[in-house]
Protein backbone atom coordinates (compact mmCIF):
# COMPACT_ATOMS: atom_id res chain seq x y z
CA UNK A 1 0.00 0.00 0.00
CA UNK A 2 2.91 2.56 0.84
CA UNK A 3 4.94 1.39 -2.54
CA UNK A 4 5.46 4.12 -5.30
CA UNK A 5 4.16 2.15 -8.31
CA UNK A 6 5.63 5.26 -10.39
CA UNK A 7 8.79 3.13 -9.85
CA UNK A 8 7.39 0.63 -12.51
CA UNK A 9 6.77 3.46 -15.22
CA UNK A 10 9.95 4.88 -14.95
CA UNK A 11 12.12 1.49 -14.87
CA UNK A 12 10.00 0.67 -18.29
CA UNK A 13 11.17 4.59 -19.75
CA UNK A 14 14.54 3.09 -19.17
CA UNK A 15 13.68 0.22 -20.79
CA UNK A 16 12.88 1.77 -23.86
CA UNK A 17 15.81 3.59 -23.97
CA UNK A 18 17.59 0.48 -23.67
CA UNK A 19 16.16 -0.76 -27.07
CA UNK A 20 16.68 2.53 -28.82
CA UNK A 21 20.70 2.04 -27.92
CA UNK A 22 20.48 -1.30 -28.84
CA UNK A 23 18.87 0.11 -32.49
CA UNK A 24 22.11 2.18 -32.39
CA UNK A 25 24.34 -0.18 -31.84
CA UNK A 26 22.44 -2.71 -34.91
CA UNK A 27 22.51 -0.12 -37.23
CA UNK A 28 26.90 0.37 -36.69
CA UNK A 29 27.57 -3.24 -36.41
CA UNK A 30 25.32 -4.02 -39.81
CA UNK A 31 27.35 -1.18 -41.45
CA UNK A 32 30.84 -1.59 -40.15
CA UNK A 33 31.05 -5.30 -39.44
CA UNK A 34 28.34 -7.79 -41.03
CA UNK A 35 28.54 -5.93 -44.39
CA UNK A 36 32.27 -6.56 -44.73
CA UNK A 37 31.46 -10.59 -45.63
CA UNK A 38 29.02 -9.53 -48.21
CA UNK A 39 30.69 -7.55 -50.21
CA UNK A 40 33.22 -9.05 -53.33
CA UNK A 41 36.10 -8.14 -51.21
CA UNK A 42 36.48 -11.33 -49.05
CA UNK A 43 35.37 -14.75 -50.19
CA UNK A 44 35.64 -18.21 -49.69
CA UNK A 45 35.06 -20.97 -46.60
CA UNK A 46 36.49 -18.19 -44.15
CA UNK A 47 33.88 -15.16 -45.50
CA UNK A 48 31.31 -17.62 -45.38
CA UNK A 49 32.09 -18.95 -42.29
CA UNK A 50 31.86 -15.47 -41.09
CA UNK A 51 28.99 -14.66 -42.35
CA UNK A 52 27.61 -16.95 -40.09
CA UNK A 53 28.74 -15.69 -37.26
CA UNK A 54 27.92 -12.33 -38.16
CA UNK A 55 24.48 -13.15 -38.80
CA UNK A 56 24.28 -14.70 -35.50
CA UNK A 57 25.45 -11.54 -33.76
CA UNK A 58 22.98 -8.94 -35.97
CA UNK A 59 20.04 -11.20 -35.03
CA UNK A 60 20.94 -10.89 -31.30
CA UNK A 61 20.97 -6.93 -31.59
CA UNK A 62 17.67 -7.54 -32.76
CA UNK A 63 16.68 -9.64 -30.31
CA UNK A 64 17.54 -7.67 -27.25
CA UNK A 65 15.86 -4.58 -28.93
CA UNK A 66 12.18 -7.40 -28.58
CA UNK A 67 13.23 -8.29 -25.05
CA UNK A 68 13.56 -5.15 -23.58
CA UNK A 69 11.14 -3.35 -25.50
CA UNK A 70 8.78 -6.05 -24.18
CA UNK A 71 10.09 -6.02 -20.43
CA UNK A 72 8.90 -2.26 -20.76
CA UNK A 73 5.53 -3.58 -22.01
CA UNK A 74 5.78 -6.04 -18.54
CA UNK A 75 6.43 -3.26 -16.41
CA UNK A 76 3.83 -1.22 -17.40
CA UNK A 77 1.12 -3.96 -17.71
CA UNK A 78 2.28 -4.43 -13.76
CA UNK A 79 1.91 -0.76 -13.57
CA UNK A 80 -1.60 -0.99 -14.65
CA UNK A 81 -2.61 -3.92 -12.41
CA UNK A 82 -1.22 -3.30 -9.09
CA UNK A 83 -3.10 0.39 -9.76
CA UNK A 84 -6.74 -1.23 -9.71
CA UNK A 85 -5.77 -3.31 -7.25
CA UNK A 86 -4.20 -1.21 -5.11
CA UNK A 87 -7.58 1.25 -5.98
CA UNK A 88 -9.99 -1.85 -5.12
CA UNK A 89 -8.04 -2.26 -1.65
CA UNK A 90 -8.26 0.88 -0.45
CA UNK A 91 -11.58 1.41 -1.39
CA UNK A 92 -12.62 -1.87 0.56
CA UNK A 93 -10.72 -0.37 3.69
CA UNK A 94 -12.89 2.83 2.87
CA UNK A 95 -16.18 1.15 2.70
CA UNK A 96 -15.41 -1.29 6.25
CA UNK A 97 -14.51 1.87 7.88
CA UNK A 98 -18.02 3.66 6.35
CA UNK A 99 -19.47 0.64 7.83
CA UNK A 100 -18.38 0.83 11.49
CA UNK A 101 -15.25 -1.60 11.12
CA UNK A 102 -12.03 -0.85 11.95
CA UNK A 103 -8.55 -2.39 9.81
CA UNK A 104 -5.66 -2.59 10.61
CA UNK A 105 -2.16 -2.21 8.55
CA UNK A 106 -1.63 -6.08 9.17
CA UNK A 107 -5.53 -5.98 7.33
CA UNK A 108 -7.34 -7.50 10.27
CA UNK A 109 -10.81 -6.47 10.44
CA UNK A 110 -12.67 -5.92 13.75
CA UNK A 111 -15.56 -4.02 15.00
CA UNK A 112 -15.10 -0.42 15.86
CA UNK A 113 -17.03 -0.21 18.94
CA UNK A 114 -15.72 3.37 19.69
CA UNK A 115 -18.46 4.58 17.43
CA UNK A 116 -21.39 3.41 19.50
CA UNK A 117 -23.96 4.92 21.17
CA UNK A 118 -24.86 3.83 24.37
CA UNK A 119 -27.62 2.19 23.47
CA UNK A 120 -25.81 0.02 20.89
CA UNK A 121 -23.27 -0.60 23.50
CA UNK A 122 -25.57 -2.00 25.66
CA UNK A 123 -27.07 -3.96 22.77
CA UNK A 124 -23.47 -5.29 22.02
CA UNK A 125 -23.22 -6.42 25.34
CA UNK A 126 -26.88 -8.03 26.33
CA UNK A 127 -28.27 -8.78 23.04
CA UNK A 128 -27.15 -12.17 21.41
CA UNK A 129 -28.62 -11.54 17.99
CA UNK A 130 -26.85 -7.83 18.02
CA UNK A 131 -23.59 -9.68 19.02
CA UNK A 132 -24.12 -12.68 16.44
CA UNK A 133 -25.08 -10.01 13.45
CA UNK A 134 -21.47 -8.27 14.83
CA UNK A 135 -19.71 -11.20 14.22
CA UNK A 136 -21.45 -11.95 10.73
CA UNK A 137 -20.49 -8.38 9.37
CA UNK A 138 -16.72 -8.27 10.82
CA UNK A 139 -16.43 -11.93 9.25
CA UNK A 140 -18.06 -10.86 5.59
CA UNK A 141 -15.60 -7.80 5.97
CA UNK A 142 -12.48 -9.73 6.54
CA UNK A 143 -13.36 -12.01 4.15
CA UNK A 144 -13.33 -9.28 0.97
CA UNK A 145 -10.65 -7.78 2.69
CA UNK A 146 -8.90 -10.87 2.68
CA UNK A 147 -9.90 -11.41 -1.27
CA UNK A 148 -8.34 -8.18 -2.57
CA UNK A 149 -4.66 -8.82 -0.74
CA UNK A 150 -5.12 -12.43 -2.26
CA UNK A 151 -5.50 -10.51 -5.74
CA UNK A 152 -2.75 -8.44 -5.09
CA UNK A 153 -0.26 -11.56 -4.06
CA UNK A 154 -2.05 -13.27 -7.25
CA UNK A 155 -0.69 -10.54 -9.59
CA UNK A 156 2.92 -10.35 -8.05
CA UNK A 157 3.44 -13.98 -8.96
CA UNK A 158 2.19 -13.10 -12.40
CA UNK A 159 4.38 -10.33 -12.71
CA UNK A 160 7.52 -12.70 -11.39
CA UNK A 161 6.04 -15.55 -13.21
CA UNK A 162 6.65 -13.08 -16.76
CA UNK A 163 9.70 -11.52 -15.59
CA UNK A 164 11.13 -14.67 -15.20
CA UNK A 165 10.18 -15.93 -18.53
CA UNK A 166 10.75 -13.04 -20.99
CA UNK A 167 14.41 -13.48 -20.74
CA UNK A 168 14.60 -16.94 -21.69
CA UNK A 169 16.17 -17.57 -25.52
CA UNK A 170 13.18 -19.53 -26.40
CA UNK A 171 15.10 -20.41 -30.08
CA UNK A 172 17.94 -23.35 -28.85
CA UNK A 173 18.34 -23.10 -33.28
CA UNK A 174 19.22 -19.30 -33.64
CA UNK A 175 22.78 -19.68 -32.76
CA UNK A 176 22.94 -19.06 -29.12
CA UNK A 177 21.61 -21.05 -25.99
CA UNK A 178 20.97 -18.16 -23.42
CA UNK A 179 20.95 -15.21 -25.76
CA UNK A 180 18.39 -12.60 -26.36
CA UNK A 181 14.82 -13.43 -26.53
CA UNK A 182 13.59 -13.21 -30.21
CA UNK A 183 9.99 -13.95 -29.09
CA UNK A 184 9.28 -12.14 -26.37
CA UNK A 185 6.17 -10.63 -25.30
CA UNK A 186 4.93 -7.66 -23.34
CA UNK A 187 1.36 -9.98 -21.92
CA UNK A 188 1.63 -11.39 -18.12
CA UNK A 189 -1.19 -12.77 -18.80
CA UNK A 190 0.51 -15.22 -21.50
CA UNK A 191 3.17 -16.15 -19.90
CA UNK A 192 0.70 -17.74 -16.68
CA UNK A 193 -1.03 -19.11 -19.22
CA UNK A 194 2.23 -21.01 -20.34
CA UNK A 195 3.03 -21.48 -16.96
CA UNK A 196 0.19 -23.10 -16.17
CA UNK A 197 -0.02 -25.18 -19.77
CA UNK A 198 3.93 -26.60 -18.31
CA UNK A 199 3.04 -26.78 -14.34
CA UNK A 200 4.05 -30.27 -13.36
CA UNK A 201 0.01 -30.03 -12.38
CA UNK A 202 -1.07 -30.56 -15.61
CA UNK A 203 -1.41 -33.93 -16.71
CA UNK A 204 -2.24 -35.09 -19.82
CA UNK A 205 -4.72 -38.57 -19.86
CA UNK A 206 -5.12 -41.07 -23.06
CA UNK A 207 -6.52 -44.49 -22.41
CA UNK A 208 -5.58 -44.38 -19.39
CA UNK A 209 -1.82 -42.98 -19.29
CA UNK A 210 -1.06 -40.46 -17.05
CA UNK A 211 1.89 -38.18 -18.65
CA UNK A 212 4.59 -35.77 -16.60
CA UNK A 213 6.73 -33.42 -17.67
CA UNK A 214 9.30 -30.89 -17.19
CA UNK A 215 12.30 -29.60 -18.76
CA UNK A 216 14.92 -26.80 -17.46
CA UNK A 217 17.95 -24.86 -19.13
CA UNK A 218 20.57 -23.02 -17.02
CA UNK A 219 23.37 -21.32 -17.86
CA UNK A 220 26.05 -19.62 -18.14
CA UNK A 221 27.21 -19.13 -14.29
CA UNK A 222 30.09 -19.36 -12.34
CA UNK A 223 30.92 -19.68 -8.45
CA UNK A 224 33.09 -20.69 -5.76
CA UNK A 225 31.84 -22.04 -2.03
CA UNK A 226 34.02 -23.14 1.11
CA UNK A 227 32.23 -24.62 4.10
CA UNK A 228 35.56 -25.10 6.44
CA UNK A 229 35.95 -27.41 9.81
CA UNK A 230 33.21 -29.93 9.16
CA UNK A 231 31.28 -30.29 12.61
CA UNK A 232 27.95 -32.31 13.70
CA UNK A 233 28.39 -34.78 11.48
CA UNK A 234 28.65 -32.83 8.61
CA UNK A 235 31.50 -32.80 5.95
CA UNK A 236 33.70 -30.24 4.81
CA UNK A 237 33.68 -28.62 1.25
CA UNK A 238 35.39 -26.36 -1.50
CA UNK A 239 33.40 -25.91 -4.42
CA UNK A 240 34.10 -23.94 -8.15
CA UNK A 241 32.27 -24.55 -11.26
CA UNK A 242 32.06 -22.40 -14.73
CA UNK A 243 29.19 -23.45 -16.07
CA UNK A 244 28.58 -22.98 -20.26
CA UNK A 245 25.36 -24.84 -20.08
CA UNK A 246 23.16 -27.49 -18.34
CA UNK A 247 19.70 -28.77 -19.66
CA UNK A 248 17.95 -31.43 -18.66
CA UNK A 249 14.69 -32.78 -19.95
CA UNK A 250 12.22 -35.39 -18.06
CA UNK A 251 8.95 -36.89 -18.60
CA UNK A 252 7.01 -40.30 -17.17
CA UNK A 253 3.75 -41.74 -18.08
CA UNK A 254 1.96 -44.58 -15.64
CA UNK A 255 -0.73 -46.60 -15.64
CA UNK A 256 -1.60 -48.43 -12.83
CA UNK A 257 1.20 -50.64 -11.52
CA UNK A 258 3.15 -49.71 -15.09
CA UNK A 259 5.58 -46.68 -15.01
CA UNK A 260 8.03 -45.52 -17.86
CA UNK A 261 10.21 -42.53 -17.61
CA UNK A 262 12.95 -41.20 -19.23
CA UNK A 263 15.24 -38.45 -18.96
CA UNK A 264 17.69 -36.65 -21.26
CA UNK A 265 20.65 -34.45 -19.76
CA UNK A 266 23.36 -32.01 -21.53
CA UNK A 267 25.97 -29.92 -20.24
CA UNK A 268 29.40 -27.60 -21.16
CA UNK A 269 31.54 -26.47 -18.51
CA UNK A 270 34.26 -27.38 -15.57
CA UNK A 271 34.00 -27.77 -12.14
CA UNK A 272 36.20 -28.93 -9.42
CA UNK A 273 35.06 -30.25 -5.88
CA UNK A 274 36.20 -31.35 -2.93
CA UNK A 275 34.96 -32.78 0.20
CA UNK A 276 36.67 -33.78 3.90
CA UNK A 277 35.51 -35.17 7.05
CA UNK A 278 36.59 -36.82 10.02
CA UNK A 279 33.47 -37.26 12.46
CA UNK A 280 31.69 -39.61 13.95
CA UNK A 281 29.50 -40.76 11.04
CA UNK A 282 32.93 -41.95 9.36
CA UNK A 283 35.96 -40.82 7.59
CA UNK A 284 35.01 -38.92 3.90
CA UNK A 285 37.93 -37.74 1.56
CA UNK A 286 37.20 -36.78 -2.11
CA UNK A 287 38.32 -34.70 -4.83
CA UNK A 288 37.35 -34.18 -8.67
CA UNK A 289 37.53 -32.07 -11.51
CA UNK A 290 36.55 -32.22 -14.87
CA UNK A 291 35.86 -29.95 -18.00
CA UNK A 292 34.27 -30.53 -21.04
CA UNK A 293 31.03 -31.91 -22.86
CA UNK A 294 28.53 -34.36 -21.17
CA UNK A 295 25.31 -36.18 -22.64
CA UNK A 296 23.25 -38.57 -21.12
CA UNK A 297 20.17 -40.55 -21.83
CA UNK A 298 18.08 -42.79 -20.15
CA UNK A 299 14.80 -44.67 -20.21
CA UNK A 300 13.29 -47.11 -17.68
CA UNK A 301 10.06 -49.13 -18.00
CA UNK A 302 8.70 -50.87 -14.74
CA UNK A 303 5.58 -52.55 -13.06
CA UNK A 304 5.17 -51.75 -9.20
CA UNK A 305 7.96 -53.24 -6.84
CA UNK A 306 7.87 -56.68 -9.15
CA UNK A 307 9.92 -55.95 -11.90
CA UNK A 308 11.48 -53.51 -14.14
CA UNK A 309 14.49 -52.69 -16.65
CA UNK A 310 16.67 -49.52 -18.00
CA UNK A 311 18.80 -49.08 -20.56
CA UNK A 312 21.20 -45.59 -20.73
CA UNK A 313 24.03 -44.38 -22.78
CA UNK A 314 26.49 -41.10 -22.13
CA UNK A 315 29.18 -39.72 -23.79
CA UNK A 316 31.84 -37.70 -22.46
CA UNK A 317 34.62 -34.95 -24.40
CA UNK A 318 37.26 -33.47 -22.13
CA UNK A 319 39.23 -33.75 -19.44
CA UNK A 320 38.73 -35.25 -15.77
CA UNK A 321 40.50 -37.10 -12.74
CA UNK A 322 39.61 -37.55 -9.33
CA UNK A 323 40.40 -39.76 -6.44
CA UNK A 324 37.77 -40.39 -3.30
CA UNK A 325 37.88 -42.57 0.38
CA UNK A 326 34.72 -42.75 2.28
CA UNK A 327 34.08 -44.76 4.81
CA UNK A 328 30.88 -44.75 6.80
CA UNK A 329 27.97 -46.91 8.32
CA UNK A 330 26.08 -46.19 4.99
CA UNK A 331 29.18 -46.06 3.03
CA UNK A 332 32.51 -47.85 1.92
CA UNK A 333 34.09 -46.87 -1.50
CA UNK A 334 37.50 -46.07 -2.69
CA UNK A 335 38.18 -45.27 -6.54
CA UNK A 336 41.10 -43.17 -8.64
CA UNK A 337 40.37 -41.99 -11.50
CA UNK A 338 42.26 -40.01 -14.69
CA UNK A 339 41.54 -39.70 -18.46
CA UNK A 340 41.52 -37.06 -21.62
CA UNK A 341 39.72 -37.36 -24.81
CA UNK A 342 36.46 -38.81 -25.85
CA UNK A 343 34.58 -41.88 -23.81
CA UNK A 344 30.96 -43.50 -25.24
CA UNK A 345 28.51 -45.90 -22.38
CA UNK A 346 26.28 -48.22 -22.75
CA UNK A 347 24.92 -49.44 -19.82
CA UNK A 348 21.62 -51.60 -18.53
CA UNK A 349 20.05 -53.83 -16.47
CA UNK A 350 17.18 -55.50 -14.57
CA UNK A 351 15.36 -55.42 -11.47
CA UNK A 352 12.75 -58.06 -9.87
CA UNK A 353 11.40 -58.24 -6.59
CA UNK A 354 13.66 -55.07 -5.27
CA UNK A 355 16.60 -57.35 -6.41
CA UNK A 356 18.62 -55.22 -9.36
CA UNK A 357 22.13 -56.23 -11.69
CA UNK A 358 23.40 -53.47 -14.06
CA UNK A 359 26.29 -53.58 -16.01
CA UNK A 360 28.23 -50.67 -18.29
CA UNK A 361 30.73 -50.79 -21.37
CA UNK A 362 32.71 -47.95 -21.98
CA UNK A 363 35.13 -47.07 -25.08
CA UNK A 364 37.53 -44.48 -24.70
CA UNK A 365 39.59 -42.32 -26.83
CA UNK A 366 42.52 -41.14 -25.12
CA UNK A 367 44.81 -42.30 -22.72
CA UNK A 368 43.60 -42.43 -18.87
CA UNK A 369 42.41 -45.57 -16.18
CA UNK A 370 39.40 -45.96 -13.93
CA UNK A 371 39.12 -48.42 -10.95
CA UNK A 372 36.63 -48.08 -7.86
CA UNK A 373 34.77 -50.72 -5.41
CA UNK A 374 32.04 -50.07 -3.01
CA UNK A 375 28.64 -50.09 -1.30
CA UNK A 376 26.43 -48.01 -0.14
CA UNK A 377 23.26 -46.48 1.09
CA UNK A 378 21.11 -44.44 -0.50
CA UNK A 379 18.71 -42.01 1.45
CA UNK A 380 15.73 -44.10 0.19
CA UNK A 381 17.79 -47.35 1.73
CA UNK A 382 18.29 -48.89 -1.66
CA UNK A 383 21.68 -50.74 -0.95
CA UNK A 384 24.64 -50.35 -4.08
CA UNK A 385 26.96 -52.59 -4.47
CA UNK A 386 29.63 -52.48 -7.58
CA UNK A 387 32.96 -51.98 -9.15
CA UNK A 388 34.46 -50.93 -12.45
CA UNK A 389 37.81 -50.80 -13.82
CA UNK A 390 39.44 -49.68 -17.16
CA UNK A 391 42.63 -48.69 -18.59
CA UNK A 392 43.65 -46.72 -22.25
CA UNK A 393 46.59 -46.32 -23.64
CA UNK A 394 45.34 -44.75 -26.89
CA UNK A 395 42.48 -46.59 -27.55
CA UNK A 396 41.21 -49.15 -23.97
CA UNK A 397 37.31 -48.77 -22.17
CA UNK A 398 36.05 -50.22 -18.95
CA UNK A 399 33.21 -52.73 -17.20
CA UNK A 400 31.52 -52.34 -14.42
CA UNK A 401 28.93 -54.35 -12.83
CA UNK A 402 26.49 -53.07 -9.83
CA UNK A 403 24.06 -55.00 -7.51
CA UNK A 404 21.23 -53.16 -6.17
CA UNK A 405 19.06 -54.43 -3.18
CA UNK A 406 15.67 -52.20 -2.00
CA UNK A 407 14.39 -53.41 1.01
CA UNK A 408 10.98 -51.85 0.80
CA UNK A 409 10.63 -53.44 -2.59
CA UNK A 410 11.74 -56.78 -1.23
CA UNK A 411 9.39 -56.38 1.73
CA UNK A 412 6.07 -55.41 -0.24
CA UNK A 413 7.04 -58.10 -2.67
CA UNK A 414 7.06 -61.11 -0.28
CA UNK A 415 4.47 -59.46 1.79
CA UNK A 416 2.13 -59.30 -1.66
CA UNK A 417 3.09 -63.26 -2.32
CA UNK A 418 2.17 -64.27 1.07
CA UNK A 419 -1.37 -62.62 0.18
CA UNK A 420 -1.33 -64.25 -2.80
CA UNK A 421 -0.57 -68.02 -1.15
CA UNK A 422 -2.78 -66.91 1.76
CA UNK A 423 -5.77 -66.23 -0.58
CA UNK A 424 -5.07 -69.49 -2.82
CA UNK A 425 -5.26 -71.47 0.75
CA UNK A 426 -8.75 -69.93 1.20
CA UNK A 427 -10.21 -70.60 -2.32
CA UNK A 428 -8.78 -74.02 -1.83
CA UNK A 429 -10.78 -74.90 1.50
CA UNK A 430 -13.53 -72.97 0.05
CA UNK A 431 -13.71 -75.48 -2.51
CA UNK A 432 -13.66 -78.58 0.04
CA UNK A 433 -16.04 -77.49 2.25
CA UNK A 434 -17.98 -77.30 -1.29
CA UNK A 435 -18.14 -80.38 -1.44
CA UNK A 436 -19.19 -81.38 1.51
Amino acid sequence: MTTDLSTLTNAAARWDGMAKKFDDLEVAYKRDVHGISLGDSWQGLSASAANARFDTTLREFQYAQTEAKAIASLLRDAHTQFSGLKGKLTAGRDEALEAGMKVSGQGVVTFDTGKLSDGERNALHHDPDYRQAVRTAVASWQARIDRLVKDVGDADVGVEIALKAVVVDSNVLDGTLTGFNGQAQGDIEKYKAEAAAASKESRTKTDGWVSEGKAELTGPGAGFTVTPDPKYGKEGSVKAYADLFHATAEGTLTNGGWKLSGIADGYGGARATANYGFNEKGVVGKAEASAGLRGLAEGRAGYGPYAGVYGRTEGFAGGEAGVNAKATKDEFTVGAKAFAGAKGTLAGGGEVAGIGFGASGEGWAGPGAEAWWGYKKDDDGTFHLGGKAGVSPILGGSLGFEITVDPDKLSQTVGDAADAVGDGINYVKAGVNSLH
